[in-house]
């Protein structure tokens, strides 16, 4: 790994507070530790449930009252002007079965932090917010766990209705109800009301780091089409049957994963391909396998050529079936264009990162966020940091620190900003409003 070459301004570096803040962030580093330094706390297991607990703690340490909504979002409140509704901050915990310690953990630390420290700062100075502010720490955003990610963010702005969530089984048969029902998490509300959101989160890419800037503020999210692909096939001996009288779904999943990397390179830069996950029946080593499921996803910064990778990829389901004399269900599960923020809500991103003197540039996310949710419910803020060499979803990720508190300062300014009412609260925002 390389260390960062970006000059970050004194004011970020060097308080006793931004010191407890990397104290922090070591503690909660700890829970679902693995030894390859990296992180483990799928939703709702033991380390993710231990960690939210120590969340918890530490937001009544700041004075917020802590609450959870009925699919298990944890929410830290700081009530300033009764009955108006809340700045809502965050990120998520919970982590891919092999993961760094930064993706979404670093964003919900730091708005525990930027939500106290804007606190504090408007009571020094006498303000007069309009707003109140709210830590939230959305639940399975990873969605290695349960189906489908951003689970918890989904149900809060009812994209997703909280009886299907609850239902949700992992591999185990365990539902999301069952695995919270003991945990104390499940509340009785839908949690506080959101006037604005904002998140802040490693980028996961090197766009950042490349260009030598600080801080990423993020217009708009990659155009995407989600797949659930069966390839169908017959069972039979895996020594004894005759070749050509094969029809091996497993063959014809791996020609499609090909088929799926080969239609990225076609496309350099610009399309994202992947299969994800993969089920194998019946995953036995003296049988051909008669049926595989998997994941497939293209994302691409281009809809005319997100729409091409799609009628390619038809085509190359054709070979495949023909090729390994099997059948193929193309299921598309989700789809979305270049989905943008409130163009307002970059803006002030903007002035505040001059404000801070810190470097910054607009960027698009490729990955999927709770705040993608989240700003079509309400106007929304979100900022990148710089990930070192792009790694991400895997252990070896990582942040500098001074990149982290450059971060906390960016967060602590727009919360304020939005906390002051800066931004005008105009509810569901409608893209094709803005021409």
């Amino acid at each position: 790994m390389t260390s960062s070459a970006r000059e970050v301004p004194s004011s970020t570096e060097g308080s006793d507070a931004d010191t407890r803040f990397l104290e922090d962030f070591r503690s909660m580093s700890a829970f679902g530790a693995t030894p390859s330094g990296g992180v483990d706390r799928q939703a709702a297991t033991e380390p993710d449930i231990a960690q939210r607990r120590w969340l918890a703690e530490l937001l009544e340490e700041k004075g917020m009252r802590v609450v959870y909504d009925r699919i298990g979002n944890q929410f830290g409140l700081v009530e300033r002007v009764p009955g108006a509704p809340y700045v809502v901050v965050g990120s998520h915990m919970d982590s891919q079965p092999t993961a760094g310690r930064f993706d979404g953990a670093y964003g919900v630390l730091a708005a525990a932090h930027a939500v106290d420290r804007a606190a504090r700062s408007d009571e020094a100075e006498g303000a007069s917010p309009e707003y109140n502010l709210a830590v939230v720490n959305w639940f399975n955003e990873e969605g290695s766990r349960f189906a489908p990610s951003m689970m918890g963010s989904a149900v809060y702005t009812g994209k997703l209705p909280l009886e299907t969530a609850l239902a949700v089984r992992d591999r185990a048969g365990v539902s999301v109800g069952e695995a919270l029902a003991p945990t104390g998490f499940l509340g009785e509300t839908d949690g506080p009301e959101a006037a604005f959101c904002a998140e802040i989160h490693i980028e996961q890419g090197r766009v950042l780091e490349r260009s030598g800037t600080t801080i990423g503020l993020v217009e708009a999210c990659w155009a995407a089409r989600k797949y659930r692909v069966v390839v169908n096939g017959e069972q039979a001996h895996s020594g004894a049957t005759v070749m050509e009288d094969r029809r091996d779904a497993l063959l014809g999943a791996s020609l499609l994963v090909v088929a799926a990397r080969e239609l990225a390179d076609r496309f350099p830069g610009v399309l994202h391909t992947a299969v994800g996950s993969m089920d194998v029946y019946p995953n036995s080593p003296v049988v051909v396998a008669s049926k595989v499921e998997l994941l497939l996803d293209l994302r691409a910064d281009d809809e005319e050529v997100l729409a091409e990778a799609d009628r390619i990829l038809r085509e190359q389901v054709i070979r495949v079936e023909e090729t390994a004399k099997v059948s193929v269900d193309l299921h598309l599960s989700h789809a979305w264009g270049i989905d943008p923020y409130q163009p307002e809500g970059v803006s002030l991103a903007r002035s505040g990162a001059e404000r801070l003197g810190l470097s910054h540039q607009r960027i698009r996310t490729v990955a999927g966020h709770d705040s993608v949710n989240m700003k079509g419910h309400v106007p929304t803020v979100m900022l990148f940091v710089p990930s070192v060499e792009g790694i991400s979803h895997n252990e070896g990720e990582y942040t500098e620190d001074g990149d982290m508190l450059a971060g906390l300062a960016m967060l602590t300014e727009v919360v304020r900003r939005l906390g002051a009412g800066e931004l005008p609260s105009t509810g569901v925002y409608d893209p094709a409003a803005q021409g």
